[in-house]
């Protein structure tokens, strides 16, 4: 064998060996998936079922379901909520409680956005408890047609759900 001269015994020194290839951690990849699942869920699950606890949604045995559109949607969530007292109030979007020309104000205002962000698909979802007298109901309706809204939907389950009211109101 021949003698290494003290630059070529240097440069084997310095010379990086081939490593093995790199094994693939799964744990840290399933602890991501599983932290990206829980954080859609959650988000999911509050645009899904947006529960407020004073409404008691009515039921309707042949539900249609709406159907998901591929286009950016803008939507505006009314619940109407009864009061054991027999007098309703309005919160829109669970921001706060309006009145009747405060919410045909905001609409016109969620609509003005919508259109400005070029957003074709405007609607608003009314959750009314099935409490309400009709009358409040109507009076709502009408300010959502003051505010020209082309797609009004109404909230219902296909059964009975646990958030039911303390007690039913005397008419």
């Amino acid at each position: 064998m021949a003698k290494l001269t003290k630059s070529q015994k240097a440069k084997a020194a310095t010379r990086v060996l081939p490593e093995e290839d790199p094994e693939f951690q799964i744990a840290p990849m399933i602890d991501i998936l599983l932290v990206l699942l829980v954080f859609f869920m959650t988000i999911a699950t509050d645009q899904v079922m947006q529960v407020n606890k004073e409404i008691v949604l009515p039921i309707a045995k042949n539900i249609e379901k709406a159907t998901p559109t591929t286009s950016a949607t803008s939507e505006v969530n009314v619940n109407v909520i009864w009061n054991m007292d027999n007098t309703g109030k309005i919160e829109v979007d669970n921001a706060g409680q309006k009145d009747i020309t405060g919410l045909t104000e905001y609409i016109n205002s969620k609509r003005a956005q919508a259109e400005e962000a070029n957003i074709k698909d405007f609607k608003v979802v009314i959750r009314a408890d099935k409490r309400s007298k009709y009358q409040y109901i109507r009076t709502v309706m009408v300010a959502i047609g003051q505010a020209k809204v082309p797609h009004v939907t109404f909230s219902a389950v296909d059964k009975e759900l646990d958030n039911k009211p303390a007690a039913e109101p005397q008419p």
